[in-house]
């Protein structure tokens, strides 16, 4: 019955998540889920939460979320906004800015939501090629847009722009919002959220589903001047006011709150990252340096489709990437617990690595 579709659905081509498979004794290494539980004050806060008020409805503003967001990162409340999932902060990030009438920016090989949501929100998008090291170089970015949004690390190549790279960027790139994703930047990098005070034309993009463990709560948020928090909170109130329930904002803010075990978390991350790439170099691939809880590889002698098939074969799922076919090779794999990594390990010795 797709005659009943409005036009605009029969052009879209949807984003195709990370496999969520359903086998027995697997090793999952394929969607960059945190391999440790949130922290307990998490659990405890969700609990608590349960105990009353459900029959009501959210706070809409998510004051106690935000403010102590904008605490964490020293900013106000009024440069906080928070949505569900980072997605949905990206979604209205496209709305509020991009709509423009000229092209956005963005690295070509990169989030493969960016150029969904140029298709459902009419946007028209320009892609960038990455250097011959699989870097963004945002030199390649001093071209008339609408809007530039990367990734910090990138991903799925899980390299790091320096901070003073996105700085001079924003200072040349004044008549258009440019977007700094850091989904990742607990693993490895430096926030651009300490130069949101000072330019305008920046937001920056975070979520909890990495380094807070908290992907199955689904919450997201940005940090920019008040203006344009101001658009996407017109966005949010046309679309939905109430996108964090009670357990997603308690959960959420006491995630913020127990940095000690943040730091022990993320440092468990990097740690076995930096096992793993060694590892896997011993191995004779090559790893991009990353600094995301990932690392993407590959290996001079073996196709990465092959490789991952033949890790699946053996319960272990990494992610492959068939196109563009200069990173077919690679393939990327999420940094897991150190029993995970082993049985990564093993199985690729299997393989007569």
């Amino acid at each position: 019955m797709s005659k009943l579709w409005s036009p605009l659905v029969h052009t879209l081509e949807p984003y195709v998540p990370g496999e969520q498979p359903k086998m027995e004794r697997l090793v999952k290494l394929n969607t960059n889920e945190n391999p440790l539980p949130p922290s307990p004050a998490v659990q405890a806060a969700i609990a608590a939460a349960v105990q009353s008020g459900l029959q009501l409805y959210p706070d809409p503003e998510s004051s106690a979320l935000r403010e102590t967001i904008a605490k964490y990162h020293g900013l106000s409340m009024a440069e906080v906004f928070v949505g569900n999932g980072s997605d949905e902060v990206l979604a209205h990030a496209y709305q509020a800015f991009f709509r423009q009438g000229k092209p956005l920016l963005y690295p070509a090989i990169s989030y493969s939501f960016y150029p969904v949501y140029c298709g459902l929100f009419e946007v028209e998008p320009h892609t960038v090629p990455l250097n011959e090291q699989l870097e963004i170089d945002l030199r390649d970015y001093r071209i008339p847009n609408g809007g530039i949004i990367f990734p910090n690390p990138n991903a799925p190549t899980g390299q790091l722009i320096p901070l003073a790279e996105i700085e001079a960027l924003l200072a040349d790139n004044t008549d258009s919002v440019v977007l700094v994703d850091e989904a990742y930047i607990d693993f490895g990098g430096a926030s651009a959220a300490v130069l949101v005070p000072k330019y305008p034309n920046l937001l920056v993009v975070q979520t909890l589903s990495k380094s807070r463990s908290l992907a199955g709560l689904r919450v997201g948020f940005a940090l920019g001047q008040k203006h344009l928090i101001d658009a996407l909170v017109r966005v949010k109130d046309s679309f939905n006011s109430y996108p964090l329930d009670r357990l997603a904002q308690a959960g959420a803010q006491a995630a913020f709150e127990d940095e000690a075990y943040f730091q022990a978390a993320r440092t468990a991350v990097i740690t076995e990252r930096a096992r793993l790439t060694e590892a896997l170099q011993e191995l004779g691939f090559e790893v991009l340096p990353s600094a995301a809880n990932f690392v993407f590889a590959r290996h001079p002698a073996h196709a990465g489709a092959a490789l991952a098939q033949s890790l699946r074969e053996q319960g272990i799922i990494v992610r492959h990437f068939a196109k563009p076919e200069n990173i077919a090779a690679f393939m990327r794999i999420t940094v897991g617990t150190p029993e995970q990594t082993d049985a990564l390990l093993a199985g690729l010795r299997e393989l007569g690595l």
